[in-house]
């Protein structure tokens, strides 16, 4: 006896066989007993799910000496042609090689003839979106109006390409990938009609490489089966189709959770010295990976994790949590990415290796906001070291503390920077100290007001301190109003006003725009609560164009008057005052034609 593939001895030939396709073959079956039988059928899916076995299967229902019947024999006539294609009243046709409209005409031509032995002429039509559009304009009126025994069941990969007019007329039935335990369980019955042992994790990576295509999983299935001399095992699948396994991949991860470099490279080394591609390990690198990132999640169910969970190793289990598994699996799709385009392949491969070997290192941005806090925590409770000089700046910044008490925290002012910012400068940096701030806390009722009142008293400010100490903490901030109050004049107090003299109009706009955020600021390095003033100064007396030279310059450059806004703009673009010239023009033509009148009426 010839041999015979495994995905054709193991096609299915009833609705009891269909596997992985439950709701297809049901909704079938219930079609058929009801008597329900459409005219079109649409089965559409990713190859290797069971369209055209679902589509003889239905056939032979059909056709079948005592049908229709969900349960054809298989032992007459016509299923017997059927299952071996050789059927009269049956006829399969390969879209993609009949795409013309010449073909479909002949289809057209046929259909008017009744079946020959059987109950129904069925035209079974694979990949049918690879028919032109003149070819499925003219099967539009056929499908629509067919004979009443005539049967069509289209098939196709690529749903997207059938055109919607097609679509309305068929019954359609979207066929879904296997399920990875489906495939094993497959592979595992046709392992034993062959005679042949296999190992479970042989056969859960066959069905993981198989991407739920069951086709698929037969063809590699014969493949391994060839060189397995009666028993399929992991080691001879990795030895002879040159892949990593996981017993090489789990000590190259130890080695780099470990961050041993110089152990890793060497494995690394010998691993592609064994005949592995660098594509091949990178794709391997990514599923271990990913199996790694189940397990850190809680996952257990060996159809997802490819393998079964005592082939991970403990230490790399518990050495990894999820944050890094996620750099680590993300690190990898660049890598297989970067390859591509890469001088040398391998050099990308061995540096990605390198850089895991720093992946216990790595710090996530969750992990690194939760350290921040809880040393913003500790320093503003007193229980970090060096934190009390700057515990009543945090717990007064959090508002933890009312601003209306009398002995209010502040924050600590020092010569470098006030405010918010520097404080949280000086928190960072007594967090770090082993021994408590060198020069002494001030109480917290008077310590902002001892540094910025100076020597002149509790109730007087020194207004220079307190401008600096207002530049250091808007700066970063508020880039705007920062300069304008570098560009301002001298501060004063006037009772409950701060008088803040600005250069021109649009910086007492900004300082005014900003005023609450200004005086909050003030409130927290001086402790009294001051009304923000901006005054610009007094605008120039408007004068007329000074007279230019021959090339367009004015005379004296040097001249320390007051500036003339748009004199300047005059001079940087050397042009002229457009309206006053047509001021002029207008006051000569006017003046112009009352001389006419007075002339005329003379």
């Amino acid at each position: 006896m010839p041999y015979e593939i495994t995905a054709t001895r193991k096609r299915p030939q009833t609705f009891d066989d269909l596997a992985g396709q439950d709701f297809v073959s049901t909704t079938l079956r219930a079609s058929i007993a009801s008597g329900r039988i459409a005219h079109a059928y649409l089965f559409s899916g990713p190859r290797g799910c069971g369209k055209t076995s679902t589509a003889r299967i239905l056939a032979r229902s059909l056709n079948c000496e005592r049908g229709p019947t969900d349960k054809p024999c298989g032992v007459c006539d016509s299923c017997v042609s059927i299952a071996r294609g050789s059927s009269l009243d049956v006829i399969e046709i390969d879209g993609a090689s009949n795409t013309s409209v010449e073909n479909v005409r002949q289809i057209k031509d046929e259909v008017l003839f009744p079946p020959n032995s059987s109950k129904y002429k069925i035209y079974i039509i694979d990949e049918v979106h690879m028919l032109s559009n003149s070819a499925f304009n003219a099967l539009l009126k056929t499908i629509e109006e067919p004979p009443p025994y005539i049967v069509f069941m289209f098939a196709t990969t690529e749903l997207h390409k059938v055109p919607a007019t097609i679509k309305s007329r068929c019954q359609q039935f979207n066929f879904r990938l296997f399920a990875l335990d489906v495939i094993r369980d497959l592979l595992r019955s046709a392992a034993a009609d062959l005679g042949i042992e296999a190992d479970d994790d042989a056969l859960l990576w066959i069905a993981r490489e198989a991407t739920g295509s069951m086709r698929d999983a037969y063809t590699l299935f014969d493949q391994v089966a060839s060189f397995s001399e009666g028993r399929i095992t992991a080691a001879k699948i990795r030895d002879k189709l040159g892949l990593v396994g996981s017993e090489r991949m789990g000590a190259l991860m130890g080695l780099c959770v470990a961050g041993d470099r110089k152990g890793a490279l060497e494995t690394l080394d010998a691993i592609l010295g064994s005949g592995v591609s660098v594509e091949q390990f990178a794709s391997d690198a990514v599923s271990y990976a990913r199996s790694l990132l189940f397990i850190a999640s809680g996952v257990e169910k060996e159809a997802l994790l490819g393998a079964a969970l005592s082939s991970f190793p403990p230490e790399l289990v518990s050495g990894l949590d999820a944050p890094r598994l996620e750099r680590m699996i993300a690190g990898l799709f660049d890598l297989y990415r970067d390859m591509r385009y890469s001088v040398n392949p391998r050099w990308e491969l061995e540096l990605a290796v390198s850089r895991l070997c720093a992946i216990r290192d790595y710090v996530s941005p969750a992990e690194l906001s939760r350290t921040i806090r809880a040393m913003k925590s500790a320093i503003a409770d007193g229980r970090a070291p060096g934190a009390a000089s700057v515990g009543a700046a945090l717990r007064q910044a959090s508002g933890e503390v009312p601003s209306s008490q009398a002995e209010r925290p502040e924050p600590v002012v020092s010569r470098e920077g006030v405010g918010t910012g520097a404080g949280m400068a000086a928190a960072m940096g007594a967090a770090g100290e082993a021994e408590p701030a060198s020069e002494p806390a001030v109480p917290a009722g008077e310590t902002a007001r001892a540094i910025a009142a100076g020597v002149e008293g509790p109730d007087e400010l020194d207004l220079s301190a307190l401008r600096s100490a207002a530049l250091g903490a808007v700066g970063k901030n508020r880039v705007v109003l920062s300069t304008c109050l570098e560009r301002s004049g001298r501060w004063s107090i006037e009772g409950e006003k701060l008088v803040i003299p600005c250069q021109n109009g649009y910086d007492a706009g900004a300082v005014l725009a900003d005023a609450g955020l200004l005086a909050k600021k003030i409130l927290e390095i001086s402790g009294r609560s001051l009304r923000i003033e901006p005054r610009a100064a007094e605008a120039a007396p408007r004068q007329a164009p000074a007279p230019k030279n021959d090339d367009g310059d004015d005379p004296d450059d040097g001249d320390d008057g007051p500036a003339d806004p748009v004199g300047i703009v005059e001079k940087v673009f050397r042009g002229r005052r457009v309206g006053e010239a047509r001021r002029a023009d207008d006051r000569a033509e006017s003046s112009g034609g009352y001389a006419a009148d007075a002339e005329r009426s003379e």
